[in-house]
């Protein structure tokens, strides 16, 4: 049974409210039943346009100022610049992409750093993370879930930069789980011995977020 804030957050997302994409839609937030639905996971239809959705503003970072840090379970730090993420081999990734607030878009096109490779010499007995933003926003996740090319740090969208107001300069991209844990204006990962709940999850949203189980809220 969902509880009060779980209840708060369906009616958000029945408005049109969400995640980590942070909450409130700005523009193109419009839905069609197509031949692709058919491929879509239960209680998503297909969408052409890329809502924007946020739960607070607009972080704005200049490259310039930019950092990435992982801090590990024993307080110690690892930290890259844009220059420094710059020079890490990348990938391009095409993938479907699943919002909790029922839009799915497919063959999205995004050009990122893998998570393993940026975790590939952290010394560490973790089996979670939580991702940090600018302007505050967490999400926690399974370490299970960002390695093993199941995740990115995504600066790029189609043919240019991430636009800022999709999450760059960075966002994390875990496409497998809903939306809300790809953290836009990513700045650093706590890596956590134990499980903690990130913003959304401690107002009743599922904790794991499989789109496929519509992990939709807690008790899902």
């Amino acid at each position: 049974m969902l509880g009060e804030g779980a209840h708060r957050l369906d009616e958000l997302a029945r408005s049109g409210r969400e995640d980590g994409d942070m909450g409130i839609i700005t523009r193109g937030f419009g839905g069609r039943r197509e031949p692709e639905a058919a491929a879509l996971p239960p209680g998503q239809y297909l969408t052409r346009d890329f809502p924007v959705l946020t739960a607070g503003p607009t972080q704005y970072v200049d490259t310039a100022d930019w950092s990435f840090t992982i801090t590990t379970e024993t307080g110690d730090r690892t930290t890259w610049s844009w220059a420094d993420l710059m020079a890490l081999t990348s990938e391009d990734i095409e993938t479907d992409i699943h919002c909790v607030t029922r839009w799915s878009k497919l063959g999205t096109r995004w050009h990122g750093v893998p998570v393993d490779t940026v975790l590939e010499h952290i010394e560490t007995a973790a089996d979670y993370l939580m991702a940090h933003s600018y302007g505050g926003y967490t999400t926690n996740l399974p370490l299970e879930d960002v390695l093993d090319g199941k995740a990115w740090l995504a600066y790029g969208y189609a043919d240019g930069p991430l636009p800022v107001e999709h999450g760059g300069p960075l966002r994390l991209l875990v496409p497998h789980l809903y939306f809300w844990k790809s953290a836009k204006w990513l700045n650093g990962f706590t890596l956590l011995t134990s499980d903690e709940p990130g913003f959304w999850e401690g107002f009743g949203y599922h904790n794991h977020g499989d789109p496929w189980r519509e992990e939709r809220y807690d008790g899902d």
